[in-house]
């Protein structure tokens, strides 16, 4: 980026005018003046967005923190989230610390597998939660080597979907960030808080109670998330014919 796009990106999230930018948010945004005019808008790529754009550029591989995935009573609000949509017809692997616990895994898990997602636990048979190795949710499957993700990268079943490799937090703050991620979650069902807007607040209010542990902690599986991510790329790009 130009030094005159950061500064406007800066002031684009003082002004309102940068978003949370979903695959269906794309045209919207691209449509937008260009950046520097009055009324320019920014988007800030979800996993689903991402996934499409990186698979336009012919990139087979991306690590982000966590997932979306269907919120709790979610089968009251049909509150899901369009990262599982994504996953089911975008042939992207997608490396996570798995999904976050303000959601509800186990139905999370139940629509990537009506979507045909290959879902998998990196080095573990228990799937993670985040910022807490520990949901006590069985993976669906387990992988234990970079080479095994490469396979199903492949293509060789040419199966259009995404995949899934949630990769377990050990850092030490997690306990203590899931349960401020608890409270948190009781203060936003008395607020009546909804649809986009549980997300940010949560995210915000754990930040406070637990002192920047969350932060800590989400910089940690990131760097954790970005090593297991660079080894499955460099495996998919050794497992691929040169041209």
């Amino acid at each position: 980026m130009e030094p005159e796009e950061l500064e406007d990106l800066a002031r684009a999230g003082e002004e309102g005018r940068a978003k949370k930018c979903s695959t269906r948010d794309l045209p919207m945004i691209l449509a937008s003046p260009p950046i520097n005019k009055p009324r320019s808008q920014w988007g800030a790529t979800t996993v689903a967005s991402t996934m499409r754009l990186a698979h336009l550029a012919g990139i087979s591989t991306f690590v982000t923190g966590g997932i979306g995935g269907v919120h709790r009573d979610g089968q009251v609000t049909m509150d899901v989230s369009a990262d599982l949509t994504e996953l089911g017809q975008t042939p992207v692997v997608v490396v996570s610390a798995g999904i976050k616990s303000i959601l509800d895994i186990t139905r999370t898990l139940e629509v990537l597998e009506t979507n045909s997602v290959p879902t998998m636990g990196w080095q573990t048979d228990e799937f993670p939660a985040f910022f807490s190795p520990h949901s006590g949710v069985p993976c669906p499957a387990r992988v234990d080597s970079a080479e095994v993700v490469a396979f199903w990268a492949s293509r060789a079943l040419e199966l259009p979907q995404g995949m899934l490799v949630a990769v377990p937090n050990h850092d030490p703050a997690g306990a203590n960030v899931e349960n401020a991620i608890q409270s948190a979650l009781t203060e936003a069902n008395e607020l009546h808080l909804s649809g986009q807007a549980v997300t940010p607040y949560i995210l915000k209010a754990v930040a406070q109670k637990t002192g920047g542990d969350s932060l800590r902690s989400n910089m940690a599986l990131v760097k954790q998330n970005a090593e297991v991510g660079a080894l499955i790329a460099i495996a998919i790009s050794g497992s691929r014919p040169q041209i």
